[in-house]
């Protein structure tokens, strides 16, 4: 009787969660789907490179690795941007005055930033900000996981690929100038956020993941960026077939408002 109980929880996606000793969680949909969902940092030290034994296990165990994109391309989905507005009369003069500073500390070039879209400006500021904390791209965890799933001879299913990300950047209101003033206004905020996702993988002991996290997104940004991919995403796992997969995503998305394990266990019949 016991293990009929356990068949059903499992069934129902309800088994006791396992505790990993970084940002993961595990869940089952009906039709034998089970997915290790992986909290992932897109940057990271060197400390964080092997990635831990047990993910490693669960990739061996999986019939496919499932990533945002394959960011392990040279090549940049970026192109040739449209000319833009002059960032004086795209900021305000406190705004600007703070991006010149940032640019100043950064060892950026204010003027090779001004002709871009705010949405790329705002992702130079962020990827040279995680620099300076001294975390690297070879060193983030979808990069790992790629890596090591190709030399495992895994498959590689991608929700969105590094040109639909482009397309979704492009197609923020106003070039994304909401992107590029949450940067500015949470630039310390965001500072500390990185470095308590990097705690999350550097700790040995399993511990809670869920505490209250500051945000760094306006709720309109919040509900693009993260609440509607969500939504895609759930479809889109909600329809693989059977099978066992690591998930990682981006490691924001496993917690908070709008979650995707809550959207995927919500699809779960009762």
């Amino acid at each position: 009787m016991g293990q009929l109980f356990r068949r059903i929880a499992s069934l129902l996606g309800l088994n006791s969660p396992m505790v990993y000793a970084y940002p993961a969680l595990d869940i089952t949909l009906l039709g034998e789907r089970y997915f290790h969902l992986v909290g992932s940092i897109h940057m990271g030290t060197i400390d964080m490179s092997p990635l831990p034994d047990v993910l490693f296990e669960k990739l061996r165990e999986a019939d496919a690795l499932i990533v945002e994109a394959d960011i392990t391309s040279s090549e940049s989905p970026f192109g040739q941007p449209e000319p833009q507005l002059p960032l004086a009369e795209r900021l305000s003069a406190a705004q600007l005055e703070q991006l010149n500073n940032l640019c100043d500390e950064l060892g950026a070039r204010e003027q090779h930033l001004s002709t871009l879209p705010a949405w790329q400006i705002a992702l130079v500021l962020q990827a040279q900000q995680a620099q300076r904390l001294g975390l690297r791209a070879e060193y983030g965890i979808d990069y790992q996981l790629l890596n090591a799933a190709r030399h495992q001879g895994k498959k590689v299913i991608e929700l969105e690929g590094p040109q639909q990300q482009l397309e979704l950047l492009q197609q923020l209101p106003k070039g994304g100038i909401a992107l590029l003033e949450d940067t500015l206004t949470h630039w310390h905020t965001n500072a500390r956020l990185l470095q308590t996702m990097v705690s999350w993988w550097m700790e040995n002991q399993p511990k809670k993941f869920t505490d209250a996290l500051p945000s760094t997104f306006s709720s309109a940004l919040y509900d693009i960026l993260m609440n509607q991919r969500n939504q895609r995403w759930q479809q889109q796992l909600s329809a693989l077939p059977p099978g066992r997969y690591v998930v990682a995503v981006g490691a924001l998305h496993l917690y908070g408002e709008g979650n995707l394990p809550d959207m995927l266990k919500a699809g779960i019949p009762h």
